[in-house]
């Protein structure tokens, strides 16, 4: 497999996680109110729906796209009933995030707290996907 940074996008790295939504759309727009995401793009169908979209948390690039018939593999972790992967993101100031996050629909998985790797928390989105963010602390 080659890594070389050659091989990579501008602004990917070797790795980014692809969603799938039910509504990727809704999922673009909560995760910009919620984790202050930057859009990158926005591919959409002539109804709308989103076909293919990205946007960036920090320096990680995350891909996303909304369920369809053309791709029945690609299910949503609203239509599988939750998912296995959760997302840990580190930010410069966890309390405000966690409150946007909260503030804007979604709900506590585990309250803010100090550990040894710094402050966390986890919260779970309306669309099924667990997000720990933290800002680390030096030991």
């Amino acid at each position: 497999m080659n890594h070389s940074p050659a091989a990579l996008r501008p602004g990917f790295s070797t790795a980014s996680p692809y969603l799938i939504f039910r509504d990727a759309g809704s999922a673009l727009d909560l995760y910009r109110r919620a984790f202050s995401a930057t859009e990158i793009t926005r591919h959409a169908d002539a109804s709308g729906r989103i076909r293919h979209a990205e946007f960036r948390l920090g320096d990680s690039t995350f891909m996303l796209t909304s369920e369809t018939s053309d791709f029945p593999d690609m299910r949503s972790a609203e239509t599988l009933g939750g998912s296995p992967v959760h997302f840990f993101v580190y930010v410069s100031d966890v309390d405000a995030t966690f409150e946007r996050a909260i503030q804007v629909g979604c709900s506590v998985v585990m309250p803010l707290a100090e550990q040894p790797y710094g402050r966390s928390g986890g919260v779970r989105d309306p669309f099924g996907l667990t997000w720990w963010f933290s800002t680390h602390r030096a030991t």
